[in-house]
């Protein structure tokens, strides 16, 4: 459970940065809509999926206690 927690604590992370870094260099280029999505709208689900991140990280280790 600890590894399953770990894994999508990481992944939720990732693309959440990843996320967040496309709407940034999309919005800095000039563009307000990415694939019929605003920027504002793509860096706030980036930023939610770097805070499920930090909680099922913050869940693993807090079972491993």
């Amino acid at each position: 459970m600890d590894n399953l927690l770990v894994m999508l604590g990481r992944l939720a992370g990732i693309a959440g940065a990843v996320l967040c870094l496309v709407a940034g260099v999309a919005r800095i280029l000039g563009h307000f809509y990415i694939g019929g999505f605003s920027a504002a709208a793509l860096l706030q689900g980036g930023m939610g999926g770097l805070l499920i991140g930090c909680f099922l990280l913050l869940l693993a280790t807090h079972q491993r206690d």
